[in-house]
Order: structure tokens, then sequence, then C-alpha cells
């Protein structure tokens, strides 16, 4: 016997992952072309790197997606529901912060808006400094979230309490730091960021007794924003 019952499911899977892929880059492709044929008079040179950057994303999109669902899903749900089996509420908030921290650092999305932003200011907003500070933000939110979820505290108070505390913080903030700090919450959720704390927060779920997967295990991704807004203001209130 030459293929498995298991090789047809990987085969459906990685088809369906391609079609996803085509369907993201392809309408994007067509409408840049059909701008050339109307609107705008692009030289042929820049049109042959945007194909041939077309096709690059569609390959790595591909392989990041199938890499998320192999890799980053299963793995995130696996540490979501082992540690609350064998480790203290301590233990389980603090690698929750050191998971987010370290997420956030390997992010490609914000490390592209520290660079930005790090060119535009001049060097006055560091990349280094930027990315420090919205990692931290978003270790402290993501353990914020996961005892919002052990604790069941409800989703709209700490949403609201949030943005409280960020409504406050604007009035104090200096001007060419509060766009920053706003993109900086955009940033953090992107395509690694997002699949890994999902993941996480929907592996703790299933391991709490009456707790529902839907209610609770979702909205740490919204809680997760708020951390790097707060912590970049603080950082711009600082640099005043």
């Amino acid at each position: 016997m030459f293929f498995r019952p298991g090789d047809f499911r990987v085969a459906d899977e990685f088809k369906k992952i391609l079609g996803e892929t085509i369907q993201a880059v392809v309408p994007v492709a067509a409408l840049v072309i059909i701008l050339r044929a109307t609107l705008l008079s692009l030289p042929a040179m820049i049109m042959a790197r945007f194909f041939i950057g077309a096709v690059m994303v569609m390959v790595g999109l591909l392989l990041f997606l199938q890499g998320v669902r192999t890799g980053l899903l299963p793995i995130g749900e696996a540490i979501g529901s082992e540690l609350p089996k064998g480790a203290s509420l301590g233990v389980i908030v603090l690698l929750a912060f050191v998971l987010g921290f370290v997420v956030t650092v390997a992010e490609p999305d914000v490390r592209v808006l520290a660079h930005q932003v790090d060119y535009v200011s001049g060097g006055e907003i560091g990349k280094g400094i930027l990315i420090f500070v919205v990692a931290l933000g978003v270790g402290i939110s993501v353990s914020l979230a996961i005892l919002r979820i052990v604790f069941g505290v409800h989703i709209g108070i700490v949403l609201a309490l949030g943005y409280l505390l960020i409504l406050t913080l604007s009035f104090f903030v200096p001007p060419h730091f509060l766009p920053v700090a706003f993109d900086s919450g955009g940033v953090t959720t992107g395509p690694v960021t997002v699949p890994f704390i999902l993941a996480l927060g929907i592996g703790v779920v299933s391991v709490l007794g009456g707790k529902s997967a839907i209610t609770d295990g979702f909205g740490v991704i919204g809680i997760t924003s708020i951390g790097p807004v707060i912590s970049v203001m603080i950082l711009g209130i600082i640099y005043r």
C-alpha cells in the first residue's frame, strides 16, 4: 500500500490552504493589473518586480499558514491545556507573560513598525526600545487575560478599564507618541502573535471547569492589544 489514509487528509488540508492563499493574493494582483491598464502608467520593470514579489508572497504565505496549523496552533493549545494541570497560578501567569513577550519580539509587524518609527523620528524613538516596550505591554496583557479567564471577570469590565486608562493617558502623552502608541496596539495582532496567544487562551479554557470556549477563550487578543498602547504612552510620558 503506497498511501495511508492520513496522507489524503494532509493533501486536502494543503489544497485548502493553497486556495486561501490564492484568494488573498490574486485579487490584489488583478486590481493592480486593472489600474495599470486604465489609470496608471507604471514602468514595465516595476510591474515585473510586482509579479515576482506576488509569487514570493504566495509561496511565503502558503508555507506560513501551513506552519501555523501544523505547529503554532497545536503547541499553543497544548501549553495552555497542560499549564493549569501542573503549575500554580503564579507560574501560569509568569509563563503567560514570558510567552507573550517572546512571540511579540518575533512578530514581523512589530519590527516593521519599529523600523519605520526609528527612521521617521530620526532615531529619537529607537527600534530596540520600542520593540521592548511593545513586547512588555503584550506580556502584561496576556497575563491579565489569563487571570480574567481563571477568575471569570467579564471581558467588558477589563476592556472598559483599559480604554479608560488609555483615554486618561492620552491627555498627557506628547502628540508624536500618540499615533505610534495606537499603531503599536494594531501591529501586535500580527500573524505570529495572534495564532499562538489565541490558542493559548483556548487551551487554558479547555481544562477549566465551567468555562466556555466562546465567552472565555476568545477576547484574549482584544485585551492583548490594549497593553502595547498603554506601555508606549507611558514611554512617551517618560520621554517628555
